[in-house]
């Protein structure tokens, strides 16, 4: 069995206007093309009540970073109260959306992914000796890693939000 040490765990909260659709997909691909992870949408449920609607997504994402390493991500989604609002731009108007939406972000980094540690006792005490004296330093630099990519989303997230919303 591999071991997974989860390393990040955090959200943001965004109330306002907001294009829904806009931000799935520049948070799809950002996680895709910048942190270089194969996504997969594990769930999408929409829940609609009079003129808003409530959704719910979760994706979970992973990627091999060595033969010995992996990183993994789930991200959800929760969209509370959202609307279509029209806004003005000056002369124009643009069509959008209205409502409070929640983003969380969960990193892991799993060590032995192909569990090629895990046949016997004695394998499972070497590759803890293997990580705590040969590759302590390279733990911790994959660790940083996947906090950082993790951050980095959130950064990229709320700042498309506060962008968006000031249109």
């Amino acid at each position: 069995m591999a071991e997974k040490d989860k390393l990040f765990s955090s959200k943001i909260k965004y109330n306002g206007v907001f294009n829904f659709g806009e931000f799935y997909k520049f948070c799809f691909e950002w996680l895709r093309d910048e942190s270089g992870l194969e996504m997969a949408e594990e769930k999408y449920a929409e829940k609609l009540s009079g003129d808003s609607k409530n959704i719910d997504i979760e994706w979970s994402g992973a990627k091999k970073m060595t033969d010995y390493f992996k990183e993994e991500v789930k991200v959800s989604f929760r969209v509370i109260g959202l609307t279509s609002v029209e806004i003005t731009d000056g002369s124009r108007e643009i069509k959008t959306n209205k409502g409070s939406i929640e983003v969380s972000i969960k990193g892991t980094l799993v060590k032995d992914y192909a569990g090629k540690f895990e046949k016997t006792a004695f394998q499972k005490f070497l590759r803890g000796v293997y990580e705590k004296t040969v590759i302590p330093s390279r733990v911790g630099e994959y660790e940083g890693k996947v906090m950082g990519d993790c951050d980095e989303f959130l950064a990229q997230a709320k700042a498309y939000l506060d962008l968006e919303g000031k249109k």
